[in-house]
């Protein structure tokens, strides 16, 4: 019954900043790792940045200096601040979460993933 639920996708011109967010929700013990994923036309899905539980972050080459992965624990949501966004950045993106769930007591360990948000970065 774990779900991501993701917001804050849209057009926007080049240079511009964009922020995503990514809401867990259901029966959840803890949330581990929680990062973002990003496909464009044509390409295979690429990890763009991850966070984990203790706020430790990893970033993709080609997002570092402009994109901010964070997260606040408390309403088990996972950010990612864009900023100087270029036509290149334009995706379909996915965030996902290594999350154990627990239902009468029995924990599980799964990986989950929202149901994508489209970035478009023109001019």
């Amino acid at each position: 019954q774990v779900q991501l639920v993701e917001s804050g996708g849209g057009l926007v011109q080049s240079g511009g900043s964009l922020r995503l967010s990514c809401a867990a929700s259901g029966n959840i013990f803890s949330v581990n790792d929680m990062g973002w994923h990003r496909q464009a036309p044509g390409k295979e899905r690429e990890l763009v940045a991850a966070i984990t539980s203790g706020g430790s972050t990893n970033y993709a080459d080609s997002v570092k200096g402009r994109f901010t992965i964070s997260r606040d624990n408390a309403k088990n949501t996972v950010y990612l601040q864009m900023n100087s966004l270029q036509p290149e950045d334009t995706a379909v993106y996915y965030c996902n979460a290594d999350i154990i769930s627990i239902t009468w007591f029995r924990k599980r360990r799964d990986d989950y993933w929202g149901q994508g948000t489209q970035v478009t970065v023109s001019s």
